[in-house]
């Protein structure tokens, strides 16, 4: 073992794996051994991300669908003080994020997360993002079940699982407690929401399946598959949909990459024929989701709290009635915590989790909206819970309503951000509580700032939108926010992507709030929600209402700095890490298929029969890319390798090989997943990657 590294001997045998893996690699890459675009694709596969600021880097914490204990919450504040900048940042996608990290840092923090049970594995990259879910699952009063075995066992079999470990983009899922869709499936790859029918005189629980939504710079809807998959199917699904996407997705225009392009391209019937053809293949046809595997949340067993009044009982009953929900067991609520922009320093975070562990049960979950709820919180409880919370400032009313503005951290420390998301978030949480604070449709209006156009605060399914941009008044250069309304969901559940209306200086946009909340103030009809308003108002009646605002003459010293910064602004984009760009160097590409063999044969040795074969068949792939490559023929998807390579070298006689490449590659779907197969594919596989070596380095000799 590393002897510079602390590693308790109760951490996971493949969690040590991958930390002493990370920890030979940053040295490796820090002596100038790896290249570096393949120790990006290496270390954001493992969560580190790189930051605006040189020589320190963001780490995402992958916490599946939210869950997080208060024994965990303790430990990630306590490492975001010993290696980071001590503050801890919960993200629309139900991670914590910490900044300000040292690259050679990492692997004793990740170490220090997996002795409670945390991974930091695929939480960037093109794999699999982490597994999102509703954070009232196994609350929810309009559930038909919980949720969270079901997120839980996906996340369980695809951790580690060869198939997403370098997709051609990333591919997120998400589960939904109720037709509510609070999980938003229909902005994801693949989105599940519980459905239960009667077969054969027997309730059978099951999903209804959405596949291929996304946000970014152009927002897809998600197509509705089917009303009902048995839950026993889910899971092989899912994998077929991903042994497709990896197959035939994009590799080489990253823009272009993620799944909504692919069924764009070839149509959602054609795509789903290959699934169903895939499936067909999977050692694997069904998958049956243990349910023990999955630990409920533990009702708490204290019963007596105190009974002391807040001082500001006013404050205390606007908590009550935006920040509870009544759980659908009889005799509990859940408290829902306001994040300020999904920030809390690790001081607090540490007496949250003592308060957590005082009113509730151990089952925190980070919300969608940058939030935290608590679950299983006695009514006789709550005065106490307000008044523990008010003393950390964390008692705010107004959780998921207008006064809850979700950002992400853009121009603080992302390299993509252009506009300062953070700033403009705390001016108008600022504005919205002085000057709106008695408006009665405080829950009908959602505000959501992105610092670029990449979605991490769901700007797209906000009532209220904005996205980060950059504009030229005169000779100046200012920060701006495009403007986007009528995006989320209604009362049933149903999703809308939010329309792009104006493009306005960040400095304006206060003012264009305070436009579009008092143009509906004073026109709406009766209890009209804000979406349902705009859409009787019409896109070009709000560009009207806008437009004056952005039409200045010329800029002053005010419109020059940007919100939450001193100084004059200036556009500053660095390299975007969202996704890996592909790595067409014919050497990294060599190296990358030593590796997956490597794995290869560990897996077939530890008799992981199909682990082991899929990574054969990555490695196969990857390197037939490399020798297209070398012809500046058409490689960038898995299928145009397959379809390219035969004509390339296997006709004209250029590579020596008996039998086609096609039917080489395809053996995986031949085949079952035997460890006779095994062991012969791995062989198989080998040679041709040891002629391919011989082949190139021919061809270098030569030039």
């Amino acid at each position: 073992m590393n002897s510079s590294l602390e590693i308790s001997e109760d951490i996971d045998k493949k969690a040590l794996r991958d930390i002493l893996e990370l920890d030979q690699k940053i040295k490796l890459f820090k002596k100038g051994e790896i290249n570096d675009e393949s120790f990006r694709a290496f270390r954001l596969a493992r969560g580190i991300y790189g930051q605006r600021q040189d020589g320190v880097n963001m780490i995402r914490i992958k916490l599946p669908f939210g869950r997080v204990t208060p024994e965990q919450f303790e430990r990630i504040a306590d490492i975001s003080e010993a290696y980071g900048s001590g503050n801890l940042h919960a993200t629309t996608r139900q991670d914590i994020q910490l900044h300000y990290v040292h690259l050679s840092s990492a692997p004793q923090l990740w170490a220090k997360l997996e002795e409670k049970g945390i991974t930091l594995r695929e939480a960037c990259g093109n794999t699999i993002r982490n597994l999102t879910a509703s954070p009232y699952a196994g609350i929810d009063p309009e559930e038909l079940f919980d949720v969270s075995p079901y997120a839980n066992a996906v996340f369980n079999y695809f951790l580690r699982n060869p198939v997403c470990q370098n997709l051609g983009r990333k591919f997120k899922i998400a589960f939904s407690s109720s037709d509510r869709d609070s999980a938003f499936t229909f902005i994801h790859d693949l989105g599940f929401i519980p459905r239960q029918k009667e077969i054969n005189g027997k309730l059978v629980r099951g999903f209804r399946v959405v596949l291929a939504g996304g946000l970014g710079a152009q927002p897809f809807m998600a197509h509705r598959i089917t009303d009902f998959m048995e839950e026993d199917r889910i899971i092989p699904f899912t994998e077929a949909c991903l042994r497709i996407f990896d197959r035939y997705g994009e590799r080489a225009k990253r823009h272009k990459a993620r799944l909504k392009y692919l069924i764009q391209d070839m149509g959602i019937d054609p795509f789903l024929d290959l699934v169903q053809t895939e499936w067909e293949s999977l050692s694997v046809k069904t998958f049956p989701i243990d349910l023990n595997d999955y630990t409920a949340s533990e009702i708490p067993e204290r019963s007596a709290w105190s009974s002391e009044d807040p001082v500001n009982f006013q404050k205390y009953e606007r908590w009550l009635r935006l920040n509870q929900y009544e759980q659908k067991q009889k005799g509990y609520c859940a408290v829902q915590i306001k994040l300020p922009s999904g920030n809390i320093n690790a001081e607090n975070a540490r007496k949250l989790a003592k308060i957590a562990r005082d009113h509730a049960s151990a089952d925190m979950r980070i919300t969608v909206n940058q939030g935290i709820l608590l679950k299983y919180v006695k009514p006789e409880a709550l005065k106490s819970l307000f008044i523990a919370l008010d003393t950390i400032n964390l008692a705010e009313p107004g959780f998921d309503t207008l006064y809850d503005v979700t950002a992400c951290p853009g121009t603080d420390t992302c390299n993509l951000g252009i506009a300062s998301s953070v700033g403009l978030a705390e001016e108008l949480e600022k504005v919205l509580t002085k000057e709106y604070g008695d408006i009665v449709f405080e829950k009908e209006i959602k505000v959501k700032i992105s610092g670029c156009m990449n979605g991490c605060a769901h700007h797209a399914i906000a009532s209220i939108g904005f996205h980060g941009m950059s504009m030229k008044i005169g000779q100046y250069i200012l920060p701006a926010m495009q403007v986007l309304l009528g995006g989320g969901l209604d009362s049933s559940g149903n999703g809308a992507i939010a329309d792009k209306i104006i493009k306005l200086p960040s400095k304006c946009i206060p003012d264009a709030v305070r436009s579009l909340l008092n143009n509906y103030q004073e026109n709406m009809k009766d209890d009209e929600n804000f979406n349902d308003y705009y859409n009787r108002m019409g896109k070009n009646h709000f560009y009207t209402l806008l437009k004056p605002l952005g039409e200045l003459k010329e800029a002053n010293q005010f419109h020059l700095m940007d919100w939450g910064n001193e100084k004059i602004y200036e556009t500053k984009i660095g390299i975007g890490e969202c996704a890996v760009p592909m790595m067409d160097m014919v050497g990294v590409v060599f190296e990358e298929v030593r590796e997956t063999l490597n794995r290869a044969k560990e897996a077939i040795n530890q008799r992981e029969w199909v682990e082991g074969i899929y990574y054969c068949y990555t490695a196969l792939l990857n390197t037939g890319k490399a020798l297209l490559l070398t012809k500046e023929k058409p490689c960038n998807t898995h299928i145009s390798v397959i379809k390219n390579f035969d004509p390339t070298f296997i006709e004209s006689k250029e590579f020596e090989w008996d039998g086609s490449f096609h039917d080489l590659v395809f053996q995986i779907n031949t085949n079952g997943s035997s460890s006779e197969f095994a062991d012969t594919y791995y062989n198989i596989v080998e040679d041709f990657y040891t002629r391919a070596i011989a082949y190139r380095e021919s061809q270098l000799q030569s030039t």
